[in-house]
């Protein structure tokens, strides 16, 4: 028999907001709090703060039939709901851990408005440990207050990819649950009982090892990027084609064809911030993963390496007008958070280039992360008006849209010829025989 649980949800991000979204369309009552009273009024009006496909009409269809609600107001969702997520945000703090400052403060929050059994769940990324902290601040709160309130911890790690976060937390390879108590566990089997139902394979365990289990899996997927992308620059140093290596690799069970594609490099919310903090961790335990710290250093240095290749191709790069597709850190989304493109772009400009630039979700976070050299940049409408008179191309983003350009239209647009590609889309024998020197990452 499934059971509807009230959910709060702390934090209406990214995460948040996803999560909630989904839980409501899987029959849930939810609760979506934040700070944020202006994000807040945004949602109730059906307009969304964050670019992901799909997510407006979830939004939309789950207030419609009052599953989904927002609110700034903690008290009245801690009241309201059963089960309560943590779904803040864990910035880097300077020395590259995790910042948990926000989770502790929503647990402390949660605490003071406690007034029947709870289970909270930590949503957030955070370091092996946060669960236990989590629970201290909350038995520290309940203590001042001189009440006596049952309430359990649990680990709930997200696993969602920036523009199919949908399909993901609908579609899990896995749920990870870490608990203490049966209880616990169960009331998160009937959370999740629409997955349990398709057959989803669920990992329970204790909190530390669902907390490690994200970082874990973050990190050695950041490493299999990086991997194919030193295979890459060495096989443009042997004369072979990565993309046939990562074919034929991909073709073997115990290696799989996910993650094997090379670029510019890997960015957003979560492999770099990931990566650093799970060094940092280890260093702490005094059990370094020195992998994991050569992953780091390399994707930044593959960053530096597309910059070379534009510099080496076309020379002087001073009074140079470089057209830029893409400078999210993928497709299907707004987000350029530690973005390849904000590396290459600095870099590029203090060796004197200017800038044409097009993204089909990202101007907007572009204009304000760009700021200090605005008077280098010019914002254009389209793909085509970003190569007017342009001297090079560089494909920084997948963007399908970039997949299928008129090379014929932006060949006569453009004032020189040189084509850059960082994602490999396009064949080199048909770009040259449009008349272009082509450029790409491993062949």
């Amino acid at each position: 028999m499934i059971i509807l649980h009230r959910i709060g949800i702390i934090g209406s991000g990214y995460v948040g907001l996803v999560t909630g979204a989904c839980l409501a369309d899987f029959g849930m009552n939810v609760i979506c709090v934040d700070v944020d009273e202006e994000k807040i009024n945004q949602l109730k009006e059906g307009k969304i703060p964050i670019y992901e496909p799909g997510l407006e009409q979830l939004v939309e269809r789950n207030t419609y039939y009052k599953r989904l609600s927002f609110t700034t107001d903690l008290k009245e969702a801690v009241h309201n709901s059963d089960v309560i997520f943590i779904a803040v945000g864990t910035p880097p703090a300077e020395d590259g851990s995790a910042d948990i400052a926000h989770v502790l403060k929503a647990a402390e929050d949660i605490a003071y408005h406690m007034n029947e059994y709870k289970v909270i769940v930590d949503k957030s990324t955070v370091p092996v440990g946060t669960g236990q902290k989590v629970k201290k601040t909350i038995q520290s709160v309940l203590k001042k207050r001189n009440v006596q309130i049952d309430f359990d911890v649990v680990s709930n790690p997200e696993f969602l990819r920036e523009g199919s976060a949908i399909y993901d937390f609908t579609h899990p390879d896995r749920v990870v649950i870490g608990g203490e108590s049966q209880k616990a566990i169960e009331i998160m089997k009937d959370v999740y009982d629409v997955l349990y139902l398709n057959e989803t394979p669920f990992i329970i365990t204790n909190i530390e090892t669902a907390e490690m289990i994200k970082y874990a899996s973050n990190g050695f997927l950041a490493m299999k990027i990086t991997y194919i992308n030193e295979i890459a620059n060495l096989c443009e140093k042997v004369g072979a084609n990565v993309q046939e290596v990562a074919r034929a690799m991909g073709r073997d069970g115990r290696i799989g064809p996910k993650f094997l594609h090379p670029g510019p490099g890997y960015g957003g919310s979560c492999f770099p911030k990931d990566t650093r903090a799970l060094a940092r961790m280890a260093k702490e335990h005094n059990s370094p993963i020195t992998l994991i710290e050569a992953t780091i250093e390399a994707n930044e240095r593959q960053k530096l390496l597309m910059v070379k290749k534009v510099k080496d191709a076309i020379g002087d790069l001073n009074n140079k007008t470089l057209a830029i597709l893409g400078v999210t850190f993928k497709q299907n989304t707004d987000d350029m958070r530690e973005s390849p493109a904000l590396t290459i772009i600095g870099e590029l400009e203090k060796l004197g280039a200017s800038f044409r630039i097009y993204d089909p979700q990202g101007m907007k976070e572009a204009k304000w992360r760009l700021k200090s050299i605005e008077e280098k940049c010019v914002y254009c409408k389209n793909e085509y008006e970003a190569v007017k008179d342009a001297d090079a191309l560089l494909i920084i983003t997948e963007w399908n849209q970039f997949r299928n350009l008129d090379i014929d239209s932006i060949k006569n647009s453009m004032k020189g010829n040189f084509f850059f590609d960082f994602r490999n889309i396009y064949d080199r024998a048909y770009i040259e025989s449009k008349g272009f020197n082509y450029y790409a990452v491993g062949r």
